[in-house]
């Protein structure tokens, strides 16, 4: 269960911005895809527009949640020593088993030094364990720490769990893609994609919570919103 990213697929960084990336990815998903599966994991998306799970997120002018999670490495990662250094990144995703996740991740790496070069740090959050962060870590080549939520705890904080549908399940698994194993919980609960920027007050200055997992920030954007920090 590992997806082949863009740096195992070809030499040196994609730079292309990140809505190019994934229209490629999703020309892909419709070629191969059934027509019946596209349309049920629509529904899914369309039901949490429904349920509005994005607007009822944390937003901007909120404080974050505090956290203190392990990173893929082991080592306990807390949110007030990482706003103690600049403001934060924080890129909630589902797992290295959704290719828009790896691409994202991949994407936000290739700025990582604009992030850093701008005083602030960059964290990825999602249910799976330290063990299979560690793997997306290692084989996506990133340089930041991708930081292990069990039980979709923090996530929860920021309003961004929902259950994933027994229909939708029924496909995850003929996929192969084993939640309860990547997330070492029995749960089948998964966060919205969702991305942050906190200051160091712990302030949310901007918030990018989408329902639908094939659209994020682009990280040219994220830069740009931390250089407008005061």
């Amino acid at each position: 269960m590992k997806w082949r990213g863009l740096e195992e697929s070809a030499a040196g960084t994609d730079m292309r911005p990140l809505r190019e990336i994934f229209a490629e990815r999703k020309l892909l998903i419709q070629k191969y895809v059934p027509a019946d599966i596209l349309t049920l994991h629509a529904g899914v998306i369309a039901g949490l527009k429904q349920a509005r799970l994005a607007a009822l997120s944390l937003q901007a002018g909120e404080k974050a949640p505090a956290f203190e999670l392990k990173d893929h490495s082991g080592k306990l990662v807390s949110s007030a020593d990482l706003l103690a250094t600049g403001p934060l990144v924080i890129c909630f995703f589902r797992g290295r088993w959704d290719s828009f996740c790896c691409g994202q991740m991949e994407a936000m790496n290739a700025v990582l030094s604009q992030i850093t070069g701008a005083g602030a740090g960059l964290v990825g959050i999602s249910p799976q364990t330290v063990q299979q962060s560690f793997f997306m870590a290692d084989q996506h080549k990133l340089g930041f720490p991708l930081l292990s939520d069990a039980g979709n705890r923090v996530a929860r904080a920021f309003r961004l769990v929902y259950q994933v549908p027994e229909n939708q399940k029924a496909i995850y698994q003929r996929a192969f893609v084993n939640l309860p194993f990547v997330n070492g919980d029995a749960s089948w609960e998964l966060p919205i994609p969702a991305t942050y920027v906190v200051d160091r007050g712990g302030t949310v200055r901007f918030a990018s919570p989408n329902e639908d997992y094939t659209e994020r920030p682009e990280p040219a954007e994220i830069v740009q919103r931390l250089l407008s920090l005061p």
